[in-house]
């Protein structure tokens, strides 16, 4: 072996493109999808107006341990997208779709990451009106968040231990 070049395993072959030509059918409806989960971002307000007017169920995705540290806004529904030390849920969209059913739903989290995951794995999953409240209850790139701005929380006592 020459100083400063690797030698390829045995039976190794560069990826092909049939690989290529998979990964790009995996990869491209997933970024299809995000941009549309972006495109349906609802500020902390509107979501709060929006279910109050029971025009959408707010489901946040955090974790016990999070809602027991800041409070649930008022009226949401508890469904973690985690079920801890950062495993899937993997009975997320079950459990979304038994509490929610066919209702618009309005994904929050700490700062819009999880809640625009969830969007996506909603949307997939055949949810046809799924909005990410992309700012979350702690506030991000996309505005103050929830608490910032004063809206109605409500504590979690009955959360399971994390």
């Amino acid at each position: 072996m020459t100083a400063g070049r690797l030698r390829k395993p045995r039976g190794w072959a560069a990826p092909g493109p049939s690989l290529f030509l998979l990964l790009t059918l995996l990869v491209l409806p997933l970024a299809a999808m995000a941009g549309e989960a972006a495109d349906r971002e609802l500020a902390a307000d509107e979501a709060w107006s929006m279910a109050a007017r029971g025009d959408v169920v707010i489901v946040d995705v955090r974790t016990p341990d999070e809602w027991r540290e800041t409070g649930v806004a008022q009226g949401a529904l508890r469904i973690s997208l985690y079920s801890g030390r950062g495993v899937p849920n993997l009975g997320f969209v079950a459990e979304v779709t038994s509490v929610a059913g066919a209702r618009p739903i309005a994904l929050i989290c700490a700062a819009g990451v999880r809640s625009s995951l969830a969007a996506v794995l909603l949307q997939g999953e055949g949810f046809a009106a799924v909005y990410d409240v992309a700012e979350g209850v702690l506030g991000s790139d996309a505005g103050p968040g929830w608490l910032a701005r004063g809206l109605p929380v409500e504590p979690c006592g009955d959360c399971p231990p994390g």
